[in-house]
């Protein structure tokens, strides 16, 4: 549906992509994360004609879309688009929705049945007469989304489409897009900075970074797996520890600054990496003498942090590094943890993703 061939964009001497490569599949939800200033909106500004690339090609459906300029209309009439913070007209709900469709020559009475199927669509029926200025920030959205799905768009692009609502609003408009996508088959491209979100919504997510899709994956892939020691960090992988792989026989070894980690490493010895071990895949459990644990990595520590994180505590163990767990609060009660407590850590080499050091 949408391809993206070595698209460059700059602002002057600024670079903000610099040779994004991806394709976006018909009828899927595609998300596009990374940090602030990654160039996400830019992404999104580019792909609906908003601005123009320094160099590359984005394609839709086959047609270079900057290049065609005689077909800007018929391509953009193909694409509807939301902003993070939703523009309303000091009109009515009724009329902020029906603009685009006014734009098209619908006729009052189309416009009429369409916009009440938009905003039934939306949860916002009954506001048809409200005044759109007078919404919540989470009302305002839905009206913006609504006024951008009247007009039956193939392809349409959300950014940050929940940035500074409420949870509530949130649940709200996530909802919205995955049955406008479900129900309608519509494409959905969306950036956000809630990497959870991306999870949440996505088919397939690419992780934006220094101008370059560093990733793009399921949502499982891309948290799991992550492609790098970056990647793993943004996705919030908190324990990532340096080594160099001593060993291959099935399962590696890594020797991470004299301390021995077994895992299923791709690299071959003296290859320098990075080990990602995601928090809830770590496992706590007092140091007793003479205990029995499973056949993984078993390391001894000292708890240095129990940090509260909602109804979870964050706890992290010295064991010559530094690795932390997410345990509930009742889990850290029965074993008595605290600081300077003295513990064993353990999590399997499956467990543990390897990655090339940068």
């Amino acid at each position: 549906m949408i391809e993206l061939d070595n698209v460059s964009k700059y602002f002057g001497d600024t670079r903000v992509l610099d040779g994004v490569t991806g394709k976006v599949n018909r009828g899927e939800i595609f998300a596009i994360i990374g940090p602030s200033g990654s160039g996400k909106s830019t992404l999104l500004r580019l792909i609906d004609l908003l601005d123009t690339p320094t160099g590359g090609a984005i394609r839709i459906s086959g047609t270079e879309i900057h290049a065609q300029h005689e077909k800007d209309l018929s391509i953009r009439r193909m694409m509807g688009m939301v902003f993070q913070k939703p523009a309303v007209f000091n009109a009515t709900v009724a009329e902020n929705v029906a603009v685009g469709l006014r734009f098209r020559g619908a006729s009052k009475s189309e416009i009429d049945a369409r916009i009440g199927e938009a905003l039934d669509t939306v949860g916002l029926a009954s506001y048809r007469e409200r005044r759109a200025r007078t919404l919540s920030g989470g009302e305002m959205q839905r009206v913006a989304l609504a006024r951008a799905m009247v007009i039956e768009p193939e392809i349409l692009l959300l950014d940050e489409p929940t940035a500074n609502l409420d949870p509530v609003s949130v649940a709200m408009i996530e909802n919205l897009v995955v049955r406008i996508n479900r129900d309608l088959g519509t494409t959905i491209v969306f950036s956000t900075h809630d990497m959870y979100q991306g999870q949440r919504l996505a088919h397939r997510i690419g992780v934006l970074m220094n101008g370059v899709f560093s990733q793009v994956g399921t949502p499982r892939e891309v948290f799991t797996l992550p492609a790098s020691r970056e990647v793993a960090r943004f996705v919030g992988i908190e324990n990532i520890v340096e080594g160099v792989v001593v060993s291959e026989n099935g399962t590696s070894a890594v020797d991470a600054g004299g301390i021995r980690i077994r895992a299923r490493s791709p690299f071959g010895a003296g290859e320098a990496v990075s080990l990602c071990i995601r928090s809830e895949d770590i496992r706590i459990a007092p140091a007793i003498r003479g205990r029995r644990v499973f056949d993984g990595n078993i390391l001894p520590g000292t708890v240095t942090s129990v940090v509260p994180r909602g109804p979870f505590s964050r706890v992290t163990v010295d064991c010559g590094f530094a690795l932390s767990s997410i345990l509930s609060w009742k889990k850290v009660d029965d074993l008595d943890i605290r600081e300077g407590s003295q513990v064993v850590v353990s999590f399997s080499p499956e467990s543990v993703h390897v990655v090339r050091r940068e």
